[in-house]
């Protein structure tokens, strides 16, 4: 996974059902971006570990729009194994 994939990714969003606040998602996937590109060009650390995500909670929301939480999750389980390789090195 690279940074252009967290910065292109989107959402299906939710209206009365249970959503994540969109503007939390939005600016966690910023600093993911951000983290990698700094892998990407040879930054040994980046502000965003693996563990930060993982134990990341955002808020919900109901009857107003929020980005599906399934979809968000597993694109975040994505984001950690990706993340975690990175912090291996």
């Amino acid at each position: 996974m690279h940074a252009a994939d967290v910065s292109a990714k989107r959402f299906t969003t939710t209206a009365f059902r249970t959503g994540y606040v969109i503007d939390e998602v939005d600016d966690l996937l910023t600093r993911i971006a951000a983290t990698l590109a700094g892998y990407e060009q040879g930054g040994a650390d980046g502000p965003i570990t693996a563990e930060h995500v993982t134990g990341h909670r955002f808020t919900s929301t109901r009857f107003r729009s929020g980005y599906d939480q399934d979809e968000v999750d597993d694109f975040l389980d994505q984001v950690v194994v990706a993340l975690r390789r990175h912090e291996e090195r």
